[in-house]
């Protein structure tokens, strides 16, 4: 791989990366990092340009390392896997200052989803067989078998020494003694049949065949057992013995257990510590634990106690990301009954296990203006092969068989071909000229775009249903530009509540009669029943909150795009991206609050006695009687007197 260049940085994003990686390529281990974000397709990207670089880093430091020394690292894999396996059962391997000097290093990216774990009740153990059965995968079964088996743990010597094995001399007597034994008991076997067949007393074969017996039994027994047990490894992977352990109720529950995974874990990084210094490379494993936040809180809290007790060893090398939104976590933890007294406040408990807080920034202009133009191009894609169908030449076999082309004859039955045809190509024109406002970086309209992948491609997805609408409404091509028309798709994703809201204030006072003139902005509509919305904040808690920055819908309305009533008008006919459930709902809030009855008049045992109180009583009750000296009320009980909220009959118009 090429080492990193400035080029290769186009992003905020990529600068965030290419720091993060290089971190993570000279930080000690373990450690684990916090990846602290709302969930979003800007993660896995993000995600996946970390591995990029940090694979690429360590492609760069390999090379270094080779223009350093002379020795080359030791393939695994090949010719070298014989090797391999002797190094592991005669060689014990030694942790030399040379071995820790190294700058070379290799890295093992392991992804673990925890909603694919979600419905067990142990989901850490998801994360330690996770580990496991990626590492299994990287070197394979048999090579941790016989480690698992005949395996040693690496040694440590003091002062400098370059000599990084050193022969197992009780392996390699054992193994002499087995085959000697085994020799002479072959050879005894032999004499006794050659005893036999030349005729010497019986006594002398018989014994010479009861000890060669015994002693090749003994032998072969004993190299049987080794081989049965890596066999035995071999197929029973560590991940079945978890599952297991797991699955036996009464055992887990005993604190044998936890002990018993701690047991494999360290097997695990005892096999890693070999394989580093017989690659003459570091290795670190790098667990990427992601939907985390979307688990129960009682294994949130498993997973987050693996992490501190069973792989935080202090020889580990792991680096594990949590890609959380540590405002979820949080809760959860604190909602945890595990955790009750232990962590009241989430946010101190994460800190005690992330040792590398990396709060994503927010998306900078050019990762925004870059996202845009990505989800535009694929709907430019999209365009592109609309068009080229429309040239295609009539009568054609493939356009006789396509139901496409049938269902656009449907659609389009009562209209003139040329005049759809017009309509389709300004359309297609007027879409492209929409969504290049969208990623225009002198417009400001990208500054209004969320944050958010999803968002993005949900905006780029309903501009040209808008657009069309537009075109197949208005066929003089007139009404909103095409910039208008996006601005207000934006509009109606960004600030959904605070929309409807204006929409549904504009139409009362339509019905009301008392509509507001056609160029009239529709900020001032909302700013002139604002202070009715902030006493529904409790009946539309839920609504509001999908709404963005309202300083920015100021500024969207106020200055930057000041639509008009008119124009509002005829944007609502073609907006297909705002609940209009919404609208309704406030409808409903607005009429229940304006049928609310009169305070009942007081009783006259309480009035003080005096003449003014029939007075003060009389016009409340012409005014319950005569709504005509009412101020103007919601058209939806213009048709009906007051005394039916009441629960009266309702009482001819005067």
């Amino acid at each position: 791989m090429m080492p990193i260049s400035h080029t290769d940085i186009l992003t905020e994003d990529d600068v965030y990366c290419s720091c993060l990686a290089k971190t993570l390529c000279h930080v000690p281990v373990p450690v684990t990092v916090g990846f602290y974000a709302p969930f979003g397709c800007r993660l896995h990207m993000m995600l996946d340009k970390i591995t990029a670089l940090m694979q690429q880093e360590a492609a760069q430091r390999e090379t270094e390392e080779l223009e350093r020394v002379q020795w080359r690292p030791r393939p695994v894999r090949g010719w070298a896997f014989p090797k391999l396996l002797w190094y592991l059962v005669f060689l014990q391997p030694i942790i030399t200052e040379v071995h820790l000097r190294r700058k070379n290093v290799k890295f093992l990216f392991i992804r673990f989803s925890a909603w694919q774990y979600a419905g067990t009740d142990k989901l850490w153990a998801g994360l330690v067989t996770t580990l496991c059965e990626g590492i299994r995968h990287q070197y394979g079964a048999l090579p941790f078998s016989v480690y698992s088996v005949l395996g040693t743990k690496a040694a440590t010597t003091p002062g400098f020494h370059q000599r990084e094995w050193q022969c197992r001399h009780r392996v390699c007597l054992a193994l002499l003694a087995l085959l000697a034994v085994l020799s002479l008991g072959v050879g005894l076997l032999y004499l006794s049949v050659g005893a036999r067949s030349l005729s010497h007393r019986a006594s002398n074969s018989s014994l010479l065949r009861v000890f060669g017996g015994a002693a090749t039994t003994l032998s072969g027994s004993g190299l049987l057992m080794a081989v049965y047990s890596v066999g035995k490894h071999l197929f029973v992977s560590q991940r079945k013995k978890i599952e297991r352990l797991v699955s036996r109720e009464k055992f887990g529950s005993q604190l044998g257990f936890m002990c018993e995974v701690k047991k494999e874990v360290e097997l695990l990084t005892d096999f890693l510590c070999f394989l580093e210094i017989y690659q003459r490379r570091r290795l670190r494993v790098v667990l990427e634990v992601t939907g985390l936040d979307t688990c129960y809180p009682e294994r949130v809290v498993g997973v987050l106690n693996a992490i501190n007790t069973l792989l935080s060893d202090s020889h580990a090398p792991f680096i594990f990301i949590l890609v959380v939104d540590p405002s979820i976590l949080a809760a959860c933890l604190e909602s945890a009954g595990s955790m009750k007294g232990t962590a009241d406040n989430g946010y101190l408990f994460l800190n005690r296990t992330v040792t590398l807080p990396f709060s994503v920034p927010i998306m900078g202009r050019r990762t925004k203006l870059q996202f845009l133009q990505d989800a535009v191009q694929s709907r430019d894609d999209l365009l592109y092969r609309e068009i080229t169908r429309k040239l295609r030449p009539p009568g054609g076999a493939g356009a006789r068989g396509c139901e496409g082309a049938h269902l656009l004859e449907v659609q389009t039955q009562g209209r003139g071909e040329r005049e759809q045809s017009r309509i389709d190509a300004e359309a297609a024109r007027r879409i492209r000229e929409a969504l290049f406002c969208l990623h225009d970086e002198r417009d400001c309209l990208y500054e209004y775009v969320p944050d958010n992948v999803v968002s993005m491609r949900r905006i780029v997805n309903t501009v040209p249903i808008t657009v069309r609408l537009l075109q197949q409404q208005q066929g003089d091509f007139g009404g909103p530009s095409p910039r208008q028309a996006v601005a207000w798709v934006v509009l109606a994703n960004q600030w959904p509540c605070r929309l409807s809201w204006a929409l549904q204030c504009l139409e009362d006072r339509q019905q009301a009669g008392g509509a507001p003139e056609a160029r009239s902005r529709l900020w001032d509509v909302f700013s002139d029943h604002s202070r009715e919305l902030h006493t529904m904040t409790k009946p539309l808690q839920n609504v509001l909150d999908l709404d963005g920055d309202p300083e920015l819908f100021e500024r969207f309305l106020g200055a930057d795009f000041p639509f008009t009533v008119a124009e509002a008008q005829s944007l609502l006919r073609c907006t297909v991206n705002l609940d209009h459930s919404i609208r309704r709902r406030m409808g409903l809030i607005r009429a229940v609050s304006a049928l609310k009855p009169p305070s009942p008049p007081k009783s006259p045992a309480r009035d003080t006695p005096h003449a003014a109180n029939g007075a003060n009583h009389a016009p409340r009750v012409a005014q319950a009687g005569h709504p005509a000296g009412h101020t103007p009320v919601h058209a939806s009980e213009a048709h009906q007197p007051r005394d039916w909220a009441q629960g009266g009959k309702p009482r001819p118009m005067a």
